[in-house]
């Protein structure tokens, strides 16, 4: 069951630089952490900014930090994006920029953000950034880039999403639009969630937008269907719904800000 999550939005803060380099945004709050590196998670009272090796837990209402994890064995170097399924805070690793590529989606008790359960997909697909569950089936998205992180012979054309039963087996893939990857340059798509009709909202890397994705029809390849401005660039995003209306939490991590945006399309 997708994640419906009511929440009340109180004190708006605009941030004037964040406006600036977006006017058309509808930003309805920021919050500054201590860190952001990599992407932010949700739930009905929290969020959770996953960093390289670290996630920190905030409450909703005024940004406070309640809680903290840090990989005190030295195992994780680059977690990229989190998302609450279940009840239980998934966390997509790999080891970006090494290769070969090799990833796993490491698990944790939000109450406590205790270490709870991890599964490897080793080498496989590429470098995992990104996931969600739809329908009762996993997806992770499966970054190439171009440049830092590559692997001989390959681009970012090779990036993809892909859809797991709950066994992890693999049952489908599908390739981003062409036209798609050459707007991530030399990058790739580093968050994403599917919504309730199936549709999909992704990021790339650098620009303040999100991209609404759809399946195709026919062959292999999602469709692109619209370019949605956002308050926030790249790295892992998080969604929520209230009454209608929704929203996407994302980061700015040179100024260690969270992001909220009231989106529509």
């Amino acid at each position: 069951m997708h994640r419906i999550l009511g929440f009340l939005l109180v004190s708006f803060v605009l941030w004037y630089p964040l406006q600036a380099q977006k006017e058309d945004a509808s930003i309805i709050r920021t919050y500054d952490v201590p860190q952001s590196r990599q992407g932010v998670a949700v739930d009905s009272l929290h969020f959770y900014v996953i960093n390289n090796s670290s996630i920190t837990k905030h409450q909703k209402s005024d940004g406070n930090l309640v809680g903290t994890w840090e990989d005190e064995d030295s195992i994780l170097h680059h977690l990229n994006s989190g998302t609450i399924i279940n009840g239980k805070l998934y966390v997509v690793n790999s080891n970006y920029p090494d290769f070969p590529m090799a990833s796993s989606i490491e698990i944790f008790d939000p109450g406590t953000l205790k270490h709870i359960d991890n599964h490897s997909f080793g080498i496989l697909n590429g470098s995992a950034t990104w996931m969600d569950d739809y329908d009762g089936y996993m997806f992770v998205a499966f970054a190439h880039y171009t440049g830092r992180g590559s692997e001989p012979g390959k681009t970012n054309a090779w990036t993809r999403l892909v859809k797991f039963d709950r066994q992890w087996r693999q049952v489908e893939s599908w390739v981003f639009p062409k036209e798609l990857i050459t707007r991530y340059e030399s990058k790739s798509s580093s968050g994403g969630v599917i919504l309730q009709d199936g549709k999909i909202l992704c990021t790339g890397h650098d620009n303040f937008e999100v991209y609404l994705l759809e399946f195709p029809k026919k062959g292999y390849s999602l469709n692109w269907m619209a370019t949605i401005p956002v308050g926030s660039y790249g790295q892992g995003i998080a969604y929520e719904i209230k009454e209608g209306k929704e929203y996407i939490y994302g980061i700015i991590k040179k100024e260690n800000k969270v992001v909220v945006t009231k989106i529509k399309y």
